[in-house]
């Protein structure tokens, strides 16, 4: 089965964008044929510094190697490298209704929060469109909020194919429920736009004052506490076994523990559990030409596929003549 993914270079990781993605892709090279890639077009919706763009670029290729993409048995590369999105972007743009676009709900929550509205953040789901049944994947993993763009990319393929054949295959979306929404530090979804975040990597200290910070109901120490509802809770729970969930869930229940215990716990539990992971992206940091060899090596494997598919598109389209 092929799986296929991919995330903006917007800065540094956090718990959303792992358990949201990351380890959705990483668990799937196990047993798949997996497609991920740094979405650099994307991120040029809402970042117009080129140096930084390409600061965040190697940023997030380290990271995602550091985090468990094995070159050796996925197919890892940057957006821009393939050029072949870009002209399938375009071919899609003419099967794609302006309703379709217009409902789309990434554009008017952005929109919502101020972001300027141009064609790139409008037409955004297209190029995602084209990024997806480039590779013809089977199952793309996503958290709850991108499954829209995953049915819009079907509905794009669906009026190509109704005119040309069966050129495109419809993918899957598939969300993990437990994971599909990572709580941030105030309760609302984790994101960046929130600044809600909890990042992975970055200075211990400054991880626990964020930790810190995470909203929590007042409840005197002595009193049990509820686990539920709780933010704390919910994001230790990403970390633990069933044994080890029931665990805490006998702390908040006992009482003679505040939430600030239980903010310390999490802290501990999140160091430890990417502690790992922090070594791995120190050898990265420092090997840099390794990245881009990795990167350079999986532009070559994703090119090789999407060949294969844009050459059918522009032989039934007319554009090969």
């Amino acid at each position: 089965m092929r799986v296929f993914t991919g995330i903006q270079p917007s800065g540094d990781l956090h718990l959303g964008n792992y358990f949201g993605s990351i380890k959705q892709m990483v668990d799937a090279q196990e047993q798949n044929e997996t497609f991920a890639f740094i979405a650099n077009y994307h991120a040029m919706t809402s970042l117009n510094d080129g140096d930084r763009l390409k600061e965040l670029t190697m940023q997030a290729a380290t990271d995602f190697l550091a985090l468990g993409i094995d070159p050796s048995r996925s197919t890892f590369w940057v957006q821009s490298d393939v050029k072949e999105v870009l002209e399938l972007y375009w071919v899609l743009s003419s099967f794609t209704p302006m309703g379709l676009l217009e409902r789309a709900h990434s554009y008017k929550d952005k929109t919502a929060k101020g972001i300027a509205a141009n064609h790139s953040l409008f037409s955004y789901p297209v190029l995602m469109a084209a990024d997806i049944l480039l590779f013809s994947p089977d199952v793309i993993p996503v958290g709850k909020d991108q499954i829209q763009h995953v049915e819009i990319a079907r509905d794009i393929a669906i009026k190509f194919n109704n005119e040309y054949g069966e050129i495109f295959k419809l993918p899957e979306y598939q969300v993990a429920e437990n994971v599909a929404t990572v709580p941030g530090t105030d309760g609302q979804k984790m994101s960046k736009s929130y600044g809600n975040t909890v990042n992975i990597f970055g200075e211990e200290k400054k991880q626990l004052k964020t930790i810190k910070k995470i909203v929590t109901e007042n409840v005197p120490m002595e009193a049990p506490k509820e686990y539920e509802e709780c933010n704390v809770y919910n994001m230790a729970k990403l970390f633990l076994n069933e044994n080890e969930c029931q665990l805490l869930q006998e702390r908040y229940q006992r009482g003679g523990e505040g939430h600030g215990h239980f903010k310390l716990y999490l802290h501990d539990v999140i160091w430890e559990y990417f502690r790992p992971y922090r070594e791995k992206r120190e050898y990265f940091e420092t090997h840099q030409d390794e990245v881009r060899e990795i990167l350079n090596a999986g532009a070559d494997k994703a090119r090789a596929v999407a060949s294969e598919l844009i050459e059918k598109v522009r032989s039934v389209t007319g554009i090969k003549y």
